[in-house]
């Protein structure tokens, strides 16, 4: 086969694997096994954990024991292993002590797989930055082909989301390993001191305020991605008394997938509106985004309401992308290329892992703050974090101190 399809079918699985359950995975233990908003955030936050310290853990052994490809497929087996075990459970102890552990295996992968790609391109001598993208879009299929599958054939409130995502999981894991060797060090290109390999070196970043003001809001705004993530679909089944029959109760995941496609369109609007307005305008408006995204949550519905719901999801591609793909942008061109490795690691620490971590607790505790006698005030719930984004962004400006210019911008690559 084609190398190209062969990294593409890889990129397809790998989040197909989480896009089987990350949606619809809160609304299936609060309607099916009844735990509380502070119980599902923190199982949520369980990503956030994993990615404080595990993908450094597995860069490390690729880096220095064991073939890159083998180590990505080894953690997806096991990661397949742990989500079908989770999808046996029912108490709240087993199944985050599982979803705990398959963070923990599962978001290294994404990194690994993004290497091992970029490696076996390199061997075959096609041009990374311009043969990827094509073939990494491919991930975010992937993602909303599982969220399409998890709901049609009715599995959003059932465990049978996380054994398709065993089995799509475990299936990768051994494909990997029919994979051109990525043999140690060769992933990352270079070789790394221990310091650099667990990024490290990259905090001294925090020396310059400017930097240190947007990692701080880099984690700010890495709250707020996991708040839809983990309450969208229980919000949209709360709706099953008064609109029983809409498309929104009926289908919450074709419903949320809106904003996987969004996502996939505001990326490609990213190249003009840096060079137009800036990263700063930009990432500001990300943060205004977000504000919309929970403003339209709270007044919308799945009857008269659907409108503000859809343009909720639309608007979540510009909230998601105009902050995370630029956001990654401006660290790649204000950074020593000596440490520019370890600072994307930085970058995604402060949004994937504390910023995940703090999201999923805190929007756990104000869901059950706004919840009486198993009621959920969502209105309330989703104003209060529509308030949170709101202050973000009235800060933001005054904060974070950028000047643009445009020429730093040419011939910037955008990659996803």
């Amino acid at each position: 086969m084609n190398i190209k399809l062969r990294l593409t079918l890889l990129n397809f699985l790998q989040f197909f694997v989480w896009g089987a359950w990350l949606i619809s995975l809160g609304g299936y233990l609060i309607v099916t096994r009844q735990f509380t908003g502070l119980q599902v955030g923190s199982i949520y936050a369980t990503m956030g954990i994993a990615s404080l310290f595990m993908p450094a853990v597995a860069g490390i052994v690729a880096d220095r024991f064991l073939n890159a490809e083998r180590v990505y497929g080894l953690l997806h087996i096991l990661g397949g292993v742990f989500l079908f075990l989770a999808s046996q459970a029912t108490d709240y102890g087993t199944i985050y002590t599982l979803m705990l552990l398959n963070a923990m295996v599962y978001m290294p992968t994404i990194a690994l797989g993004n290497a091992v790609s970029y490696s076996i391109l390199s061997q075959r001598g096609y041009d990374v930055v311009t043969t990827f993208p094509p073939i990494r879009v491919w991930g975010t299929i992937g993602f909303i082909v599982a969220m399409w599958m998890t709901d049609l054939l009715g599995w959003t409130k059932s465990p049978m989301q996380l054994q398709i995502s065993a089995v799509a999981a475990i299936a990768l894991g051994i494909y990997s390993f029919t994979l051109p060797p990525t043999p140690p060090g060769l992933a990352s290109g270079e070789k790394k001191s221990f310091v650099q390999s667990l990024g490290l070196d990259a905090f001294v970043l925090f020396k310059d305020r400017q930097m240190l003001v947007f990692f701080v809001f880099a984690m700010l705004i890495g709250a707020a991605l996991q708040i839809t993530n983990t309450f969208g679909g229980a919000f949209l089944d709360d709706f099953k008394t008064t609109y029983p029959d809409s498309f929104g109760v009926l289908h919450p995941n074709l419903l949320l997938s809106i904003s996987q496609i969004s996502e996939t369109v505001f990326i490609l609007t990213i190249p003009y509106f840096l060079r137009k307005y800036g990263i700063k305008t930009v990432m500001l408006m990300s943060i205004v985004a977000w504000v919309f995204r929970f403003g339209l949550f709270a007044f919308g519905d799945p009857g008269p309401g659907l409108w503000m719901l859809v343009l909720s999801m639309i608007v979540y591609g510009m909230a998601f992308d105009f902050f995370n793909i630029s956001g990654s942008l401006y660290v790649e061109q204000e950074t020593s290329p000596t440490i520019r490795g370890s600072a994307q690691g930085l970058f995604m620490l402060m949004t994937n892992g504390i910023g995940a971590f703090l999201g999923g607790y805190f929007s756990g505790w104000v869901v059950d703050h706004f919840t009486l006698d198993g009621v959920k005030d969502w209105q309330s719930i989703w104003l209060s974090f529509a308030a949170y984004a709101l202050v973000l962004a009235l800060i933001f400006p005054f904060l974070f101190r950028y000047k643009h210019d445009p020429e730093k911008l040419e011939g910037a690559a955008v990659t996803h």
